[in-house]
């Protein structure tokens, strides 16, 4: 998959620079986008509307987002950006419908909306084609309150559409007093000689009347899966997603108004290693973030009675292990289905055996909402054929290298052992073949409790893989055994590639795949081996074509703030971010010319393809910092020679003993990357309206390109 990742540059060339907007706004207006939302208002936002017109069905307004999401719940930023889309009316006999206006407005409800009393903002009617990105420009937003919205536009011929079928954001707790649950972990002493069991935990909750909404807001050191009233809560998977935890810990806001009872309710939580305590990066690191468990969920019910109550984690929680013996994103899972305790999750369940937890301090502070997409199961695979090796494995092929985990279906005597191992390739003579993966295990082992068919999926791990090796399934596997679960971030697909060459249009599927296995929260190098880490330079190189085919705003965005969160103090940019090998001293310094370029090269792809000036804004610091600091290591004659480069990584035919791969000067890609960074930030600079560092910057790119003619161009030109 690594490969995969590597072959888009050609492709990305040809598709991906002039699709601006092509994930946001495929269908609506083209002009600038940088339009003042707010530069004709209407004054006062209480109102009432008095506007009385006919408006022109030859149009609609819909697709409507906030932050690139739809109707999203738990956000927290302030000025949150909304953005919608033209229609045409079907059978209309117009085309070329352009938007030269548009008028939002915003209340605490939908019924403000409709009347226009009450409304907490509106923006009047604005003479501007921006569809995209338009800026809330209301009173602050407070924490856990819903937004309504809804937007109207003008065509060129001054004709108002309807206003659109209303949408909504609600913020998330904004706050860290709006945090009153505590952290807790199980009080328990763990076996440090292995890795720890998953741990459960739960709490009782009495409610004080009828309910008419519920919020959960959950997170956790580790890996979650929360549980109420017996429910699994929402569909999000491997949560609270991958962060530089040391800096910043995202926390998820699930509605969970339907799944309340009368009566006793019981919170459920599961915990697992992840990337916060378990192996991972080389060298055998572990606990690089912490070395135990922890858990924070807060339950805020509104009674129809206008009250509100808070049910948080606290000392009265109790712990215990349960079937998951171990996780790990390198190694798999084993889980032991005897040991699962039945109903745990639900009022009546006896927990007098489960042991205490403790309650200890960690900052919320740190807490933030997520700005990236969840990681989700988003489609299945059937395997395609059941075969023996010729060593005598039985192998299932899933058809399609994925990622992601298998569901096994499975019945047999209690006590009985199913080993899942996964590989993605099969060697020359056809044998399972797992070399590539070095340390990592890959494998899911099952234990069956016996008594009926029983489902079993993994919670905390997944695999890189297109070929399972089964071992011990009792009688007969068949394809309906084995299920493929594809696994990643819930990007939407934006862009396609087809040709009349079915090598190319393979090629693209291929370039597809490889961006689903390895857009699992962070833009890993590789799902399969023991690594899966953020590897910068992939990111940088593959950021443009990763935008083509799928609407990746909201996941750069999310990661981008991890790659500054993790830039060291003198402007150094990680090789791997977060940064899980500076953290143990592998790589400390950073700087690799290609890999830390991420800090200008992924803010302007982001802002080619959206026309997010944001991004531009909230990394433009840390762009600023990564350039200085390689005009400061590059010295007075600045060509780049000095700091540690991979170079021409994985190029061919080269007889150098250093590094067997770079055939190219390092010196010379290193000193044209700073140079394209260098204008990269020039060009940011002038978006901004940072005229006096566009200048700069602007200067020192043209001394920088003085300085590489002279030093590797002849008078000739060559």
């Amino acid at each position: 998959m690594k490969r995969t990742l590597f072959i888009v540059l050609s492709i990305s060339l040809l598709t991906a620079t002039n699709f601006a907007a092509a994930g946001d706004n495929s269908s609506s207006t083209s002009g600038n986008i940088s339009g003042n939302a707010s530069g004709n208002t209407s004054g006062n936002a209480s109102g009432s509307d008095t506007t009385r017109f006919a408006p022109f069905a030859g149009v609609t307004v819909a697709v409507l987002r906030t932050e690139y999401a739809t109707n999203p719940v738990g956000i927290d930023v302030g000025r949150p950006r909304l953005s919608w889309e033209l229609r045409v009316a079907d059978g209309a006999a117009e085309r070329g419908i352009r938007q030269s206006a548009y008028e939002i407005r915003v209340a605490t409800d939908v019924g403000g909306l409709a009347d226009g009393t009450g409304l907490v903002w509106r923006s009047g009617k604005v003479s501007s084609d921006q569809s995209t990105h338009v800026e809330y420009d209301g009173p602050p937003l407070a924490s856990a309150r819903r937004y309504h919205w809804r937007v109207r536009v003008w065509d060129q011929d001054g004709r108002a559409s309807a206003w659109s079928t209303p949408a909504f954001w609600e913020m998330g707790l904004l706050n860290d007093s709006d945090w009153t649950a505590s952290w807790i972990m199980p009080a328990a002493e763990e076996d440090s000689t292995k890795p720890p069991p998953a741990s459960m935990m739960r709490s009782a909750i009495d409610l004080a009347g009828p309910v008419v909404s519920a919020r959960l807001y959950a997170t956790s050191l580790g890996l979650n899966e929360i549980w109420l009233n017996g429910n699994r809560v929402g569909d999000r998977v491997m949560t609270p997603g991958w962060t530089s935890y040391d800096h910043r810990l995202q926390y998820d806001t699930y509605d969970v108004s339907d799944l309340l009872q009368d009566g006793p309710n019981v919170l459920g939580a599961i915990v697992g290693e992840g990337w916060y305590r378990g192996r991972l990066g080389w060298e055998d690191q572990k606990d690089i973030y912490g070395d135990h468990f922890g858990l924070l969920v807060q339950l805020v019910v509104r009674y129809a009675d206008g009250r509100t109550e808070t049910f948080g984690t606290n000392e009265s929680w109790r712990a215990a292990t349960g079937p998951i013996l171990m996780s790990s994103i390198y190694d798999g899972e084993i889980y032991d289905a005897r040991l699962e305790h039945d109903g745990w999750s639900e009022a009546g369940f006896d927990d007098s055996t489960w042991q205490p937890v403790r309650v200890f301090e960690h900052p919320t502070s740190r807490l933030v909402a997520p700005a990236g997409p969840p990681v989700r199961r988003i489609e299945e695979l059937t395997p395609v054929e059941i075969f023996v090796t010729p060593t005598g494995d039985t192998v299932l092929d899933m058809g399609q290298n994925m990622v992601g985990w298998v569901r096994l279906r499975v019945e047999g005597p209690r006590g009985t052992t199913v080993r899942l191992r996964h590989a993605e390739v099969l060697d020359a003579d056809g044998n399972f073949y797992t070399q590539n993966l070095r340390a990592a295990q890959a494998a899911l082992t099952y234990t069956l409790r016996g008594g009926g068919v029983e489902t079993y999926e993994p919670r905390f791990t997944f695999m890189g893989f297109r070929y399972v090796a089964v071992d011990g399934f009792p009688g007969e596997l068949t394809p309906e055994a084995v299920t493929g679960i594809v696994v990643h971030s819930d990007m939407p697909q934006t862009g396609s590639f087809e040709t009349s060459n079915e090598m190319l249009n393979q090629l693209q599927q291929n370039i597809v795949w490889g961006q689903k296995g390895n857009f699992l929260d962070v833009p890993t190098d590789t799902p399969a081996r023991d690594e899966r880490l953020g590897w910068t330079g992939d990111a940088q190189a593959f950021a443009p074509t990763a935008a083509f085919n799928f609407d990746v705003a909201a996941f750069f965005t999310k990661w981008l703030a991890d790659v500054e969160a993790d830039q060291k103090p003198n402007g150094s940019v990680p090789w791997v971010v977060p940064d899980v090998l500076g953290t143990r001293g592998l790589a400390a310094g950073g700087g690799a010319a290609g890999w830390a370029d991420v800090a200008t090269i992924g803010p302007w792809a982001m802002y080619m393809a959206y026309g997010d000036k944001r991004i531009l804004e909230q990394q433009y610091n840390s762009m600023k910092r990564w350039v200085d600091f390689v005009r400061e290591t590059a010295g007075e004659d600045l060509i780049w020679s000095e700091t540690f480069t991979f170079g021409d990584w994985l190029s061919y035919n080269t007889t150098a003993a250093d590094y067997p791969g770079a055939t190219t000067d390092k010196d010379l890609i290193a000193t044209a990357f700073f140079a394209h960074s260098t204008d990269l930030l020039a060009r940011s600079a002038r978006v901004l309206g940072k005229d006096e560092d566009a200048e700069q910057y602007e200067a020192l790119f043209d001394r920088i390109k003085g300085a590489f003619v002279n030093e590797y161009v002849t008078d000739t030109g060559r």
